[in-house]
Parts: structure tokens; sequence; C-alpha cells
């Protein structure tokens, strides 16, 4: 248990991206999203003493589609069992179900964190 609870700081969650939907700019959602991860690992770096390996964020079905994730070349891995992340004793059930989308920071990324665990 202790190696996987250390392999999870080799992980990001992106909580939160929104652009204004009156923004019109081509290709602005992909081109921050691609910002963002070129500078995390530096930054997590420098922060926490750590590099992340991976990212992952989820994407609420009923309000948005994810597709600047898709266009970023992020990885959907499915859905949620729609309980949320602060149900530790399973009793929710029946909330939102949220898509899971990942991107891995490096090409070896899946393999070192199974190594990690």
């Amino acid at each position: 248990m202790r190696r996987a609870r250390a392999s999870c700081r080799r992980w990001s969650i992106n909580s939160r991206f929104l652009l204004l939907p009156w923004v019109h700019i081509q290709n602005l959602a992909t081109a921050t999203l691609a910002r963002a991860l070129r500078r995390l690992p530096a930054d997590w770096q420098a922060q926490y003493g750590v590099t992340p390996l991976l990212v992952e964020t989820f994407v609420d079905p009923a309000r948005y589609t994810g597709a600047c994730y898709r266009a970023a070349n992020w990885v959907e891995l499915g859905e949620t069992s729609g309980r949320g992340r602060d149900d530790r004793e399973h009793r929710r059930h029946g909330a939102q179900r949220k898509l899971v989308f990942i991107y891995p920071l490096r090409r070896d990324a899946l393999a070192r964190l199974r190594r990690d665990v």
C-alpha cells in the first residue's frame, strides 16, 4: 500500500480548465493545454521535489464534450462510477459520472508507474 501511495505522487490532476464560451480564438484550448503540460514537470519538481509522469482530468459529459482534450491527444480511459472523490465509504451512488482522460508526460510513464507499485 505504501508503494501505491508513493506512485500517486507521480501524477497530477488537472482539476479546472475552462475557456469562456464567448472567447473565440482558434486552437486556444489545445495551445493552452500544451503550454501548461510543458511547464508542469519543472514546476512540480521545484515545488514538491518530484516529477510527475502522468496528468489526469475528469470531464462532466452532461456539460462538456472533452473535445479540447481529445484534440490535444489526451487518452480517454472511460467513465467514473459516479461516486465522487470524497466518498471514502462507498455510500454515494447515482452521482454524475465523469469521463476520465490522461496524458502521459513521458513515453515510458505507464511502465514507470507500474514499477513504482
